[in-house]
């Protein structure tokens, strides 16, 4: 084959071959991975379904990259088998596309949602959202939510402004995924939201114990009970847990005892790890980090690099979204760049 004629006849089936084995495999409420539903109309690729394609650019998105260097729970961790944000994302898909397919849902979109979910997420995680927040509402009597923002970076900020042209059971997967938001239109949007809560509780354990902030034998005796003494047999719990009893419903639920388990174990989390005393130490330290950027580009929005943000936002936007965009490591160099003194040439 003449490497300049395309499609060939591998790519001028794949479409049909791809649901056919759809209506014959997936359960008759998953979602289907055609016909595309995009924002602006395009062809479709012969190699690959529309949701295939999604996941993709997810991938291969900046975004995405900067996520290795994005807090998890610990800051700018020296160690290196501490969880970041993009490891955190890659274990939050493959639990997901497990769950998917023991239900038969769509795999592709389950794991494109999986990829996409924190893309907005800020600096410092839940206390640089916290802070970004108050930053904004202060200021400008605006809010900031993480999962809203993980929605603006794949319609908005990427490919310089264009977006991504998600399809729109990714893009509602993404912006419904945290449980503050609306729950998601689709069973495999609602897995990730599930599975997001199941995977960070218990890998947060992992870590809390290791940096020595936590001990095992400190967890609450109820839910271990339950859900397994280690990280590895919880997590197996709840997912049994969680495919059995939505087999059952033909939706995305908890059995009751797991749930409440589970529950358990994220307020004892909150209480002794997210929002203990080696975290309320940082808290400080982070707050005057993030206020000291965004009062200096508030104040001066020319500061920006390349104007900050998508053209034609306005300033409360710029700031929002190049603040957002940073990595911890990123945020720290910028704040030492207006705070600490450069030594005197001799």
């Amino acid at each position: 084959m003449d490497v300049q004629q395309a499609p060939g006849p591998v790519a001028d089936g794949y479409a049909a071959r791809i649901q056919r084995l759809e209506a014959e495999q997936l359960a008759p409420y998953a979602a289907r991975s055609y016909p595309a539903r995009r924002a602006v109309p395009e062809p479709d690729c012969g190699l690959r379904t529309p949701l295939q394609r999604d996941r993709d650019r997810i991938v291969h998105c900046k975004a995405f990259r900067r996520l290795k260097h994005k807090t998890q729970v610990f800051v700018a961790p020296e160690g290196d088998h501490y969880r970041t944000r993009l490891t955190h994302t890659l274990e939050v898909t493959q639990v997901s596309r497990t769950v998917a397919r023991a239900l038969r849902l769509n795999e592709d979109l389950t794991e494109a949602i999986g990829l996409g979910h924190d893309l907005g997420h800020s600096p410092f995680g839940h206390i640089g959202e916290a802070v970004l927040d108050r930053c904004l509402q202060e200021r400008y009597g605006r809010e900031f939510r993480h999962y809203e923002h993980s929605l603006r970076v794949v319609d908005v900020l990427e490919r310089e402004g264009q977006g991504l042209n998600l399809n729109d059971d990714v893009r509602d997967g993404i912006v419904c995924h945290s449980g503050r938001a609306p729950m998601p239109r689709t069973l495999e949007g609602r897995i990730v939201r599930l599975v997001d809560r199941i995977a960070y509780i218990n890998h947060d354990i992992d870590d809390a114990v290791r940096a020595g902030v936590l001990d095992e034998a400190d967890l609450p005796r109820e839910p271990i009970a339950v859900l397994g003494d280690t990280g590895s047999h919880r997590i197996d719990a709840l997912v049994h847990d969680l495919v059995e009893h939505s087999d059952a419903a033909q939706d995305v639920v908890q059995g009751e005892r797991a749930g409440a388990a589970m529950a358990e174990l994220r307020t004892f989390m909150f209480e002794h790890v997210y929002l203990g005393e080696p975290a309320r130490r940082e808290h400080l330290k982070i707050e005057r980090v993030v206020r000291t950027l965004f009062d200096h580009f508030a104040e001066d929005p020319a500061r920006l690099p390349d104007g900050g943000g998508a053209p034609g936002a306005d300033t409360a936007q710029r700031v929002t979204d190049y603040i957002a965009g940073m990595t911890d490591r990123y945020c720290i160099r910028a704040f030492e760049a207006l705070s600490v003194p450069e030594a005197f040439a001799v």
